[in-house]
């Protein structure tokens, strides 16, 4: 009997459409962050890291042309999954909700700033590469 090691599956295609991007990114982010939200009541390291390792997949498995949606998509979907999560839990209590919104903003901060420089560096890098040479005078 023989045995053989087969490869990684090969993706098919070339990649995700931008919509497919935000669709899993908002998915992963918002069950991760939501499941710390429970157990802890506040945004922690597992939500900043879930929050880069989606933007690092974002830029690996989107078609060309998706880095930039890539790289906005994470923190609006942190933003929005935790507002979900303080008008359920808190209420529309201005003052509160305000202040839990910033605390767990603050929260991942350094995973939101390390991952933002990142993508937007990947972004401007590739837009650079594409863009032609200006002819000399």
């Amino acid at each position: 009997m023989s045995t053989t090691a087969q490869g990684l599956p090969k993706i098919a295609g070339p990649g995700l459409k931008k919509e497919g991007v935000v669709v899993l990114q908002s998915f992963f982010i918002a069950f991760f962050a939501g499941i710390e939200l429970l157990i802890r009541s506040g945004a922690g390291m597992v939500s900043g890291v879930i929050l880069c390792l989606v933007l690092f997949g974002g830029i690996r498995f989107g078609r060309k042309g998706t880095t930039y949606v890539a790289v906005v998509t994470p923190p609006l979907a942190f933003a929005a999954t935790i507002l979900l999560y303080l008008l359920l839990t808190v209420g529309f209590s201005p003052s509160r909700l305000g202040l839990d919104f910033i605390a767990s903003l603050a929260g991942i901060a350094p995973y939101l700033l390390a991952s933002a420089l990142y993508g937007w560096f990947i972004f401007l890098n590739e837009k650079a590469k594409a863009r032609k040479p200006k002819p000399r005078v």
